[in-house]
């Protein structure tokens, strides 16, 4: 019957919005007052009609994060300042429900088939309706649902789905936005099909120079009796030639998966009844060897590997939760730049698209869960993450949870734990998994049963607790936790920012020299996840309001590298790396000492300021080095040798801003209205330096595209992420700011242009391709 016919199709577009009323029914349009669960069928007079007029409605595509769109507003309420200061939540029931309505239609001639709606993630407690119909509901913000509507459709005809979705009820302890905020996806399958969650599971054994792919398979049948059904299964390397067929899926000579060289096969399952093809599904998977030794660490395709980790939360400037594809790319790019190797997704299974970026870049990935819970809903989240996810050549572990300091050293925790551990295990023999224990030498509850011992925080306790318990490996799940302001040199308790500089951070945490110095010590630990790659909305440190970010990231929420980038940088690569902090522009502190850190690889670094030498060091491994220099303007440089090579970087004390530029992250984007690219702007001043301290106000357009977000990475700036009715504008921070642009469905141009005042407007132009 020729192609496959398992569709899945994209269901992001056209939909319409809007706001509900969680305290009010008349302004959640009758929700609540309705009696719409009496009779199957009968939506009353509430939103819910298939014939509901909603032509006043925000037209909207998805992924959708209402909330960063809202304002701020500062409440003394922990929950709502750990959450970012954004007006959502039960405290602000005007803005805590949010109504989704799309008109769609299916063929006529597909009338015989199963339809799947699958929603990859909306947050949260969603409901959803299929032509006046009550078809289901899931509470989570962060797994997946499904829900098969093919009794409900007007084949041929208009169908409406509506969803109504509840964020009154936080679920973390930082921004966590809400709505349709992943995709979203129609799926038409014959009768007899590969079941949409787990049907494939692709895994490999490697033995000398081959490879040996196990295909395991769960075929789901709506046909009255047993399928007449057979399935078969090859591998392709990634040109789609076929490398191996048959009974025994056996690869010569395979290329191993790595993050240096990340490299993806196919398996193409085929499922086969009456004679005809009636589904296939093609997975990428990467074959790799993962050892976990109790004494060495990690070891990955028989080599050792020290895990170089961050830690991120999944909201970026200027999109809150609702990411383009691309960004997730963008950002793992980001971090591998920095010598990054390997990502925990705090605290919650991640975005598809994510993991997709982590395969194909080359990250390993540790999967954590939302909760520590063998309940029916939070047990059924595990499964369907391990399900979803086992085939991803990137995760090389599991997370069954995170500082769950109720139950964490109790028979309670030790009990869920061993439930979990025991599912995992099953859905998944060819990993392991750990749990992120925010206590030090503790043995009782968790980490009694847990096979890797995580530990967040708390190093003065390694040393005892691997002396008491050398069976047990070690990896550091959470540590770090520096705080710092990009571009702020100084203390600034007024505008909540902190220095830019590897030295502040809380009492249970430690700089990045701290703890990296310990794991690069110890050969049995296996390395550990800084806290965290990149700023984020919510939890506030050491300030609360007008802070309303995060301080902890590495990078700044638009990805902007802080000073601690650079000191991870020289020992986490092999780049060569110079770099000095803080910048040179500081009139009026003429005479004054101020602090100069280099960051570097090299063996040693002599300082100069306007020619004259200020010292020579060498540098410790793993460390920096700093100068106390009075200020003078002019230029400060630093000129290391790295095993016999000569470095130089220098900071120069710069002019007025002159000219606007513009850095798009690329050269072209694909023209489906979904692809993406990042624009950085920075001023130089009339000899072409860039201004650090530059926070002019830019304003901003496009055409050939649409603009989706804007950001700085200023921890306490209350502008606006979104401007929907056009007038985008964003405040430089410390001389740099971000655009992101969407494309539209067409051919032809994408062009930013800039303006801003008394200097020359410019523009960027990349292309969009069909």
């Amino acid at each position: 019957m020729g192609q496959p016919v398992h569709q899945r199709l994209n269901f992001d577009s056209d939909w319409k919005f809007h706001l509900g009323n969680a305290a009010d029914p008349h302004r959640d349009f009758n929700y609540g007052i309705g009696n719409i669960f009496a009779k199957t069928g009968d939506a009353a007079n509430t939103c819910i009609r298939a014939d509901f007029d909603d032509r006043s409605w925000e037209a909207v595509q998805l992924p959708h994060d209402w909330v960063v769109g809202l304002p701020f507003q500062q409440v003394a309420n922990n929950d709502v300042d750990a959450h970012g200061y954004h007006a959502v939540g039960a405290l602000f029931p005007e803005n805590s429900i949010g109504w989704y309505r799309k008109s769609f239609a299916v063929a006529r001639a597909d009338s015989g088939k199963r339809v799947v709606l699958q929603f990859d993630g909306v947050f949260r407690d969603s409901k959803v309706w299929v032509n006046n119909c009550y078809i289901g509901a899931h509470f989570s913000g962060y797994s997946g649902s499904s829900y098969d509507i093919t009794d409900f459709l007007h084949w041929g005809g208009r169908n409406t789905v509506v969803v109504r979705v509840d964020a009154s009820q936080y679920e973390g302890w930082f921004y966590e936005g809400a709505g349709i905020y992943r995709h979203a996806w129609m799926n038409i399958v014959n009768n007899t099909h590969l079941a949409l969650l787990g049907g494939v599971f692709v895994h490999s054994e490697v033995k000398g120079d081959q490879a040996a792919v196990s295909v395991e398979t769960k075929v789901d049948n709506y046909h009255p009796g047993a399928p007449d059904a057979s399935v078969e299964s090859y591998i392709t390397d990634r040109e789609g030639k076929r490398v191996a067929s048959g009974a025994s899926l056996v690869i010569q000579q395979p290329k191993l998966w790595s993050p240096e060289s990340p490299y993806l096969y196919r398996a193409v399952v085929v499922v086969r009844s009456g004679g005809q093809v009636v589904d296939s599904q093609t997975v990428r998977f990467g074959i790799r060897t993962i050892t976990i030794d109790k004494d060495r660490g990690l070891f990955l395709n028989g080599k050792p590997v020290k895990v170089q980790g961050v830690c991120c939360h999944q909201d970026h400037a200027g999109v809150g939760s609702a990411l383009p594809d691309y960004l997730q790319y963008y950002r793992i790019g980001l971090l591998k730049e920095m010598g990054v190797n390997a990502y925990r997704t705090s605290h919650n299974p991640p975005t598809p698209e994510l993991l997709d970026a982590c395969d194909s870049l080359g990250m390993l990935v540790l999967d954590e869960t939302r909760l520590l819970n063998s309940g029916a809903e939070y047990g059924a989240d595990l499964e369907w993450q391990i399900l979803r996810d086992r085939n991803h050549a990137s995760v090389f572990m599991w997370s069954i949870g995170n500082e769950e300091w109720v139950i964490q050293q109790s028979i309670t925790g030790k009990q869920i734990a061993q439930h979990q551990i025991q599912r995992q295990q099953q859905l998944d023999p060819t990993r392991t998994s750990t749990y992120a224990a925010n206590v030090g030498n503790v043995f009782r509850g968790v980490n009694e049963v847990i096979p890797v011992r995580g530990f967040n925080y708390n190093l003065k306790g390694l040393d005892p607790y691997r002396k008491e318990h050398p069976d047990q490996p070690i990896i550091g799940t959470e540590v770090a936790s520096t705080v710092s302001t990009r571009g702020i040199y100084e203390t600034d308790t007024v505008n909540a920012y902190v220095p830019d500089y590897d030295s502040v951070y809380p009492p249970w945490a430690s700089t990045a020299e701290q703890w990296w110095t310990i794991a690069a010590s110890r050969e049995w630990m296996m390395g550990g996840f800084a806290w965290t790659g990149f700023d984020y909305r919510g939890e506030p440190t050491p300030y609360r309001w007008p802070d309303i970010n995060s301080h902890f990231g590495i990078m700044d929420m638009c990805g902007f590298p802080k000073t601690v980038y650079y000191y991870y940088q020289s020992w986490w690569t092999d780049k060569d790396v110079l770099h000095i902090a803080p910048h040179w522009n500081w009139k009026g502190k003429e005479g004054k000492q101020i602090p100069v850190w280099v960051n570097t690889n090299g063996d040693n670094v002599e300082l100069f300021l306007n020619g004259r030498s200020l010292g020579r060091k060498d540098m410790p491994r793993n460390g920096h080095l700093e100068w106390m220099v009075a200020y003078a303007p002019g230029k400060l440089e630093a000129v290391a040798y790295k095993k016999g090579k000569k470095l130089t970087a220098a900071v120069e004390t710069t002019g007025e801003p002159a000219r606007v530029v513009i850095s798009p992250s690329r050269t072209s984007v694909n023209g489906d209205g979904k692809d993406a690219a990042v624009f950085n702007i920075s001023v130089v001043d009339k000899q072409g330096r860039e201004v650090p301290d530059a926070n002019g106000l830019l304003h901003f357009s496009a055409s050939g595209g649409r603009i989706i977000g804007v950001g700085n990475g200023d921890p306490s700036s209350h502008e606006p992420d979104k401007f929907e009715g056009g007038g985008w504008q964003r405040h430089l921070f410390n001389g740099r700011c971000q655009v992101i642009v969407q494309s539209l469905p067409t051919s032809g141009d994408l062009v930013l242009s800039v303006a801003a005042e008394g200097l020359p407007a410019v523009r960027s132009v990349i292309s969009t391709t069909p």
